[in-house]
Protein backbone atom coordinates (compact mmCIF):
# COMPACT_ATOMS: atom_id res chain seq x y z
CA UNK A 1 0.00 0.00 0.00
CA UNK A 2 3.00 2.37 0.52
CA UNK A 3 4.57 1.84 -2.11
CA UNK A 4 1.49 2.48 -4.36
CA UNK A 5 1.01 5.73 -2.18
CA UNK A 6 4.88 6.68 -3.20
CA UNK A 7 4.05 5.99 -6.66
CA UNK A 8 0.73 8.34 -7.20
CA UNK A 9 2.50 10.67 -5.07
CA UNK A 10 5.40 10.49 -7.97
CA UNK A 11 3.34 10.97 -10.85
CA UNK A 12 1.47 14.19 -9.40
CA UNK A 13 4.90 15.39 -8.55
CA UNK A 14 6.00 14.37 -12.48
CA UNK A 15 2.92 15.79 -13.84
CA UNK A 16 3.21 18.96 -11.64
CA UNK A 17 7.02 20.44 -12.61
CA UNK A 18 7.23 18.33 -15.91
CA UNK A 19 6.90 21.83 -17.78
CA UNK A 20 9.53 23.31 -15.81
CA UNK A 21 11.94 20.26 -16.43
CA UNK A 22 10.92 21.00 -19.86
CA UNK A 23 11.96 24.56 -19.39
CA UNK A 24 15.48 23.51 -17.93
CA UNK A 25 15.93 21.27 -21.10
CA UNK A 26 15.19 24.05 -23.50
CA UNK A 27 17.42 26.58 -21.46
CA UNK A 28 20.43 23.97 -21.59
CA UNK A 29 19.99 22.51 -24.72
CA UNK A 30 19.78 26.44 -26.37
CA UNK A 31 22.69 27.43 -24.69
CA UNK A 32 25.11 24.36 -25.74
CA UNK A 33 23.66 24.74 -28.94
CA UNK A 34 24.29 28.74 -28.61
CA UNK A 35 27.82 28.07 -27.68
CA UNK A 36 29.21 26.07 -30.10
CA UNK A 37 27.60 28.04 -33.41
CA UNK A 38 29.24 31.27 -31.49
CA UNK A 39 32.85 29.20 -30.83
CA UNK A 40 32.72 28.74 -34.76
CA UNK A 41 31.33 31.68 -36.37
CA UNK A 42 33.96 33.66 -35.78
CA UNK A 43 36.68 30.91 -38.02
CA UNK A 44 34.23 29.47 -40.33
CA UNK A 45 37.44 27.63 -42.39
CA UNK A 46 37.92 25.95 -39.24
CA UNK A 47 34.16 24.51 -39.12
CA UNK A 48 34.60 23.68 -42.67
CA UNK A 49 37.91 21.28 -42.10
CA UNK A 50 36.25 19.91 -38.80
CA UNK A 51 33.17 18.74 -40.91
CA UNK A 52 36.25 17.53 -44.03
CA UNK A 53 38.16 16.04 -41.28
CA UNK A 54 35.33 13.08 -40.86
CA UNK A 55 35.11 11.63 -44.76
CA UNK A 56 31.89 11.40 -44.59
CA UNK A 57 30.77 13.95 -47.12
CA UNK A 58 31.78 15.14 -50.50
CA UNK A 59 34.01 18.02 -50.20
CA UNK A 60 31.07 20.55 -51.70
CA UNK A 61 28.64 19.67 -49.30
CA UNK A 62 31.26 19.23 -46.83
CA UNK A 63 32.42 22.95 -47.13
CA UNK A 64 28.28 23.89 -47.19
CA UNK A 65 27.99 22.15 -43.92
CA UNK A 66 31.00 23.53 -42.46
CA UNK A 67 29.91 26.99 -43.08
CA UNK A 68 26.00 26.72 -42.25
CA UNK A 69 26.23 24.77 -38.87
CA UNK A 70 27.56 28.00 -36.81
CA UNK A 71 24.25 29.71 -38.11
CA UNK A 72 21.96 26.97 -37.55
CA UNK A 73 23.17 25.87 -34.46
CA UNK A 74 22.53 29.27 -32.84
CA UNK A 75 18.95 30.27 -34.54
CA UNK A 76 17.92 26.70 -32.79
CA UNK A 77 19.77 27.91 -29.47
CA UNK A 78 17.64 30.90 -29.95
CA UNK A 79 14.24 29.85 -30.90
CA UNK A 80 14.99 26.64 -27.80
CA UNK A 81 15.71 29.58 -25.05
CA UNK A 82 12.86 31.41 -26.39
CA UNK A 83 10.40 28.64 -26.75
CA UNK A 84 9.48 29.13 -29.86
CA UNK A 85 7.98 26.18 -31.84
CA UNK A 86 9.57 24.07 -29.23
CA UNK A 87 8.88 20.76 -30.60
CA UNK A 88 10.18 21.28 -33.99
CA UNK A 89 13.22 22.83 -32.40
CA UNK A 90 13.90 19.58 -30.24
CA UNK A 91 12.80 17.28 -33.36
CA UNK A 92 15.71 19.52 -34.90
CA UNK A 93 18.16 18.79 -32.49
CA UNK A 94 17.37 15.37 -32.05
CA UNK A 95 18.12 14.90 -35.72
CA UNK A 96 21.74 16.60 -35.77
CA UNK A 97 22.68 15.41 -32.57
CA UNK A 98 21.90 11.62 -34.12
CA UNK A 99 24.07 12.88 -37.02
CA UNK A 100 26.95 13.79 -34.53
CA UNK A 101 26.65 10.57 -32.46
CA UNK A 102 26.73 8.98 -36.05
CA UNK A 103 30.42 10.64 -37.39
CA UNK A 104 31.75 10.54 -34.09
CA UNK A 105 31.28 6.76 -33.38
CA UNK A 106 32.52 6.19 -37.49
CA UNK A 107 35.44 8.40 -37.05
CA UNK A 108 36.02 6.36 -33.97
CA UNK A 109 35.52 3.14 -35.70
CA UNK A 110 37.89 3.90 -38.57
CA UNK A 111 40.45 4.87 -36.20
CA UNK A 112 40.91 8.59 -37.20
CA UNK A 113 42.83 10.91 -35.25
CA UNK A 114 40.86 14.20 -35.35
CA UNK A 115 38.59 16.85 -32.96
CA UNK A 116 35.02 16.73 -33.12
CA UNK A 117 35.36 20.40 -33.47
CA UNK A 118 32.24 20.71 -31.27
CA UNK A 119 32.46 24.12 -30.63
CA UNK A 120 35.15 25.40 -32.60
CA UNK A 121 38.88 23.97 -33.80
CA UNK A 122 38.28 20.23 -35.33
CA UNK A 123 40.28 18.77 -37.49
CA UNK A 124 43.13 16.75 -37.49
CA UNK A 125 45.06 16.27 -34.06
CA UNK A 126 48.71 17.53 -33.70
CA UNK A 127 51.50 14.88 -32.35
CA UNK A 128 51.09 13.59 -29.21
CA UNK A 129 47.29 14.50 -28.92
CA UNK A 130 44.80 11.76 -28.48
CA UNK A 131 40.91 12.07 -29.17
CA UNK A 132 38.52 12.27 -26.94
CA UNK A 133 35.58 10.26 -28.51
CA UNK A 134 34.06 8.73 -25.56
CA UNK A 135 33.61 11.66 -23.86
CA UNK A 136 32.10 13.66 -27.34
CA UNK A 137 30.16 10.82 -27.69
CA UNK A 138 28.74 10.48 -23.99
CA UNK A 139 28.20 14.26 -23.82
CA UNK A 140 26.29 14.16 -27.25
CA UNK A 141 24.17 11.27 -26.33
CA UNK A 142 23.06 13.03 -22.74
CA UNK A 143 22.15 15.80 -24.97
CA UNK A 144 20.00 13.79 -27.45
CA UNK A 145 18.35 12.53 -24.59
CA UNK A 146 17.20 16.33 -23.89
CA UNK A 147 16.37 16.82 -26.81
CA UNK A 148 14.40 13.73 -27.07
CA UNK A 149 12.51 14.36 -24.00
CA UNK A 150 11.62 18.16 -24.77
CA UNK A 151 10.21 16.41 -28.29
CA UNK A 152 8.34 14.32 -26.60
CA UNK A 153 7.39 16.69 -24.19
CA UNK A 154 7.47 19.69 -25.46
CA UNK A 155 5.16 22.47 -23.14
CA UNK A 156 7.36 24.31 -20.77
CA UNK A 157 7.15 27.65 -19.00
CA UNK A 158 8.49 31.03 -19.67
CA UNK A 159 8.37 30.49 -23.25
CA UNK A 160 6.61 31.53 -26.57
CA UNK A 161 4.65 28.67 -26.99
CA UNK A 162 3.08 28.89 -23.60
CA UNK A 163 2.45 32.93 -24.39
CA UNK A 164 1.00 32.15 -27.67
CA UNK A 165 -1.09 29.30 -27.21
CA UNK A 166 -4.01 31.07 -26.03
CA UNK A 167 -3.73 33.43 -28.89
CA UNK A 168 -4.26 31.00 -31.50
CA UNK A 169 -6.42 28.31 -29.88
CA UNK A 170 -9.90 29.36 -31.45
CA UNK A 171 -13.04 29.93 -29.14
CA UNK A 172 -15.87 27.57 -28.93
CA UNK A 173 -18.44 28.72 -31.66
CA UNK A 174 -21.67 30.12 -29.71
CA UNK A 175 -25.34 30.81 -30.81
CA UNK A 176 -27.19 34.41 -30.31
CA UNK A 177 -28.72 33.00 -27.42
CA UNK A 178 -24.90 32.73 -26.02
CA UNK A 179 -24.68 28.64 -25.64
CA UNK A 180 -22.29 26.71 -26.71
CA UNK A 181 -24.21 24.44 -29.25
CA UNK A 182 -24.13 20.90 -28.44
CA UNK A 183 -22.44 18.32 -31.09
CA UNK A 184 -24.77 16.37 -32.69
CA UNK A 185 -24.99 12.87 -31.98
CA UNK A 186 -24.35 10.10 -34.55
Amino acid sequence: MKARTLAVDAGRWLTRHRQWGATSARVVLGGVWIYAGVSKISDLPASVRAVEAYELLPLGLAEFVGAALPFVEITIGLFLIAGFATRLNAVVSTVLLTAFVIGIASAWARGLRIDCGCFGGGGELGEGESPSYGVDLARDLGLLLLAGLLAWWPASRLSADEWTAHLVTPAPPRSRAGFVPASPRK
